[in-house]
């Protein structure tokens, strides 16, 4: 069944305070996730606001649809009903003991399904066919609003994981590819995806999301448990971590992106 859809933007940024909101009360990490997201949200409004995308109402329509497939998921999540693999992944993540997972782990595996499975097809359902062509200039922009929160991020969790430095040293990326996760692919990629989701139909086009769906959840499986030397060197940060999940909620909730 496909997820309600959002009252516009603005339905969007208040569910994903709810959601945070609830989080908080909980000490849940999967708020790390819905904070970041609130305020990418909120980044994208205002570049709607400015006039910024060659199609405002379709885009509003776009981020409703998005925001959708996450707040059904952790919706069902919370329900104890079953969602798709690659959210199950992120979810059963947020339930293990504290220093198990890094807060960027926790980030990760949220970027993770949103933009590799969800952003795919909701691109694809807002445009079928050789519509979906005349959304690309539209998709990158909101993929510009993802990269420029790269930077504010990693200062942020600098503040609450004074060894993450670490995981650079070790894996020999910079901080767009961290932990074998590119957002950088995984944004390319789900602009691939969704051109071959928009350009199938019936029960083809079941079948290539189930297909995504479980691709996108090993690749989660890998962030959660890199294994290995990275496997130790997460062990290590995670060591030093602040297991103060409402601080850290609260401050992903204030990060803002560079002025455009």
């Amino acid at each position: 069944m496909a997820p309600p859809l959002t009252a516009g933007i603005d339905g969007v940024v208040t569910q994903l305070d709810a959601a945070v909101a609830r989080a908080r009360d909980r000490r849940d990490p999967a708020g790390y996730f819905a904070a970041l997201y609130g305020q990418t949200s909120r980044a994208v409004r205002a570049r709607l606001l400015a006039g910024a995308f060659d199609d405002g109402p379709r885009m509003d329509d776009f981020v409703s649809r998005f925001a959708a497939r996450y707040l059904a998921a952790l919706a069902a999540a919370q329900a104890g009903r079953a969602t798709t693999r690659a959210w199950q992944v992120a979810f059963d993540v947020a339930a293990r003991p504290r220093h198990d997972t890094l807060i960027l782990q926790h980030l990760l595996l949220g970027i993770n399904a949103h933009i590799n499975l969800d952003l795919a097809v909701a691109a694809a359902d807002l445009c079928p066919g050789e519509a979906i062509n005349g959304l690309k200039e539209d998709f990158q922009r909101i993929n510009t609003v993802l990269g420029d929160l790269l930077g504010p991020v990693r200062a942020c969790l600098d503040r609450f994981s004074p060894l993450l430095d670490v995981l650079d040293r070790v894996g020999g990326r910079d901080d767009d590819q961290v932990l074998n996760f590119s957002i950088r692919v995984a944004r390319d990629e789900a602009w691939s995806a969704a051109v071959t989701l928009a350009t199938a139909g019936g029960q083809r086009r079941d079948e290539l999301v189930d297909s995504l769906d479980r691709r996108v959840a090993v690749l989660g499986r890998l962030v959660a448990n890199p294994g290995g030397l990275l496997q130790r060197a997460v062990d290590l940060v995670a060591a030093s971590e602040s297991d103060d999940v409402v601080a850290v909620i609260d401050a992903l909730a204030q990060v803002v992106p560079p002025p455009a």
